[in-house]
């Protein structure tokens, strides 16, 4: 089954689009879902909301501005960080505090964070195919040091001397060299 035909019945709000969404990439949702989710219980729970999401949301997604996996990683991964920020373990509602600050960022905030963003996104773009996916693997889709060793058959430690060199080019090319 083609993508475009799964893109084309869940834009057609066509039952049959879920239906194979979940059938030909639940493996690779439940993949983006589990490190943020260690219940299982919780990690098919989110995987329904993500279908949803996906079905709700279809009209977003672009192909001119991305692939379709990653538009549906990036959508799986970011439903099970909200589902895990929503999750109240004691099922109480939170008391609200009369002072609290409103969680928006000023303008000023918003035009210094898509700056440092752009900038980001354009240091990860001299990376390597190789190191991005590193740097993606461990810091976008929150996957451990061990699962990433294991898939990639390096020892931990290389990982990790990996990400750290990584980390230290990523800043030199923002230009933070010398902070740790």
């Amino acid at each position: 089954m083609q993508d475009s035909e799964i893109i084309a019945w869940l834009r057609a709000h066509d039952e049959r689009g879920v239906e194979a969404l979940i059938t030909h990439y639940g493996a690779l949702m439940r993949y983006v879902i589990s490190p943020v989710l260690p219940s299982l219980q919780d990690r098919e729970e989110c995987l329904s909301e993500a279908a949803m999401r996906v079905w709700g949301k279809i009209e977003l997604y672009d192909a001119a501005r991305g692939s379709w996996r990653s538009w549906l990683t990036a959508l799986c991964r970011n439903a099970a960080i909200n589902y895990a920020r929503n999750r109240n373990p004691a099922g109480e509602a939170e008391e609200l505090v009369e002072r609290q600050p409103s969680p928006e960022p000023t303008p000023e905030e918003a035009v210094v964070r898509q700056e440092r963003n752009e900038a980001i996104k354009r240091a990860l773009g001299r990376l390597s195919d190789k190191d991005r996916m590193l740097f993606y693997r461990k810091y976008y889709y929150l996957q451990s040091t061990a699962q990433i060793a294991s898939e990639l058959a390096m020892t931990e430690r290389a990982v990790e001397g990996r990400l750290y060199r990584l980390k230290r080019e990523l800043r030199r090319m923002l230009g933070g060299e010398g902070h740790e």
